[in-house]
């Protein structure tokens, strides 16, 4: 008796799940869109826009430090893969500006300007991904293929750019695409 009970138990469990599950289908095979992960409201509640402090610094440090040492493959813009060595050149973006001296005769001269990217710069997550959704219950499951840090950066004017520094595809699939 007690195992007719126990196979029915089993039994039900396994019906519920697999109709739960149901058939996935594609929304869209790629989306590209940013995440802040740094709140850029302090009035926020803190899970808005937001990952708490040591969670954000972990995250951004598994990113950076895996391609900056190799362990992560990256990829420039243009799906290159790109080295370590290259990867560590993101981090000091040069910009060469256009000044005018102060003294007569106000001459036109160029200059070279380096900014340091810091790791606390990247203030947002820019992914790529794959979502699907079961029609019968709306369960939604989104496939990452690709996310890209995103940097916070003021140009010499002092206008606010996102720089995405370079990608990392956790889908093989995708990069060998261009290969």
């Amino acid at each position: 008796m007690r195992y007719g009970f126990y196979t029915l138990v089993i039994f039900f469990v396994v019906a519920q799940t697999a109709c739960q599950r149901g058939e996935m289908e594609v929304v869209t095979e790629k989306i590209q869109y940013d995440v802040n992960i740094k709140s850029p409201e302090p009035e926020y509640d803190w899970w808005i826009q937001n990952l708490v402090g040591p969670q954000r610094e972990r995250l951004v440090d598994l990113i950076i430090d895996g391609a900056k040492s190799g362990k992560w493959q990256a990829y420039d813009y243009f799906n290159n893969p790109i080295g370590k060595d290259e990867v560590l050149d993101i981090f000091a973006d040069t910009m060469v500006v256009t000044l005018m001296k102060t003294e007569p005769p106000y001459e036109l001269f160029d200059t070279l300007i380096i900014y340091n990217i810091l790791q606390e710069d990247i203030i947002r997550l820019r992914f790529l991904e794959e979502w699907s959704i079961n029609p019968e219950n709306l369960d939604f499951n989104k496939n990452i293929i690709g996310l890209a840090p995103v940097a916070r950066r003021l140009d010499f004017n002092g206008v606010e750019r996102w720089q995405p520094l370079f990608w990392i595809y956790i889908d093989d699939k995708f990069i060998e695409e261009f290969e």
